[in-house]
């Protein structure tokens, strides 16, 4: 699968880049390094550059691969890189898959999130006819689950346990949101 640009009008949602024309690897790195960011997206340490090429070279081989679309929320006139939404576990076959977001703090505060995961989610449930897509947040993320409201996801009666960035174990709320 090829990558699919979105025009949101507030942001422009686009494949992570590192080429010659649009390099987002430092934001990248700014973003991980981050400590909300590593409080709430455990399992990701990205401390340079070579780290977060990698990282973009990752998202694009999972593009081709039908495993994940993610995209990078771009500020459309500067190309300013303001955070990832993504949809991943993609099982076409079940019409499943899990959303994924992480916001850079210079997108913090403004609907960034939000706006661009209800993108992601019409993309997913139009173009590629999922049926549902899970939503995973830490309870005590706030800021998660007004993303995950704002997107219509609803709670399911599951709930995690799992460790947080910082070490902590926290339980982990999943919802689900579905297609009308």
């Amino acid at each position: 699968m090829e990558p699919v640009e979105i025009n949101l009008g507030l942001y422009y949602l686009r494949a992570l880049r590192a080429d010659d024309r649009v390099d987002d690897r430092a934001a990248v790195v700014e973003g991980f390094a981050d400590p909300e960011t590593r409080r709430w997206v455990p399992g990701i340490q990205i401390d340079d550059l070579a780290g977060a090429g990698v990282y973009i070279a990752r998202r694009a081989k999972e593009w081709t691969a039908g495993e994940r679309c993610s995209w990078a929320v771009a500020d459309p006139t500067t190309g300013e890189l303001l955070g990832e939404v993504g949809l991943k576990d993609l099982d076409l076959a079940a019409g499943t898959a899990e959303a994924s977001c992480w916001t850079h703090p210079a997108g913090r505060g403004r609907g960034t999130a939000s706006h661009a995961l209800g993108a992601a989610l019409r993309f997913g449930f139009g173009a590629l006819g999922l049926e549902r897509v899970l939503y995973r947040h830490f309870e005590s993320n706030l800021a998660s689950a007004r993303v995950a409201e704002k997107c219509g996801f609803e709670r399911t009666e599951q709930v995690e346990q799992a460790v947080r960035g910082d070490g902590a174990e926290e339980r982990m709320v999943v919802l689900v949101a579905t297609r009308c």
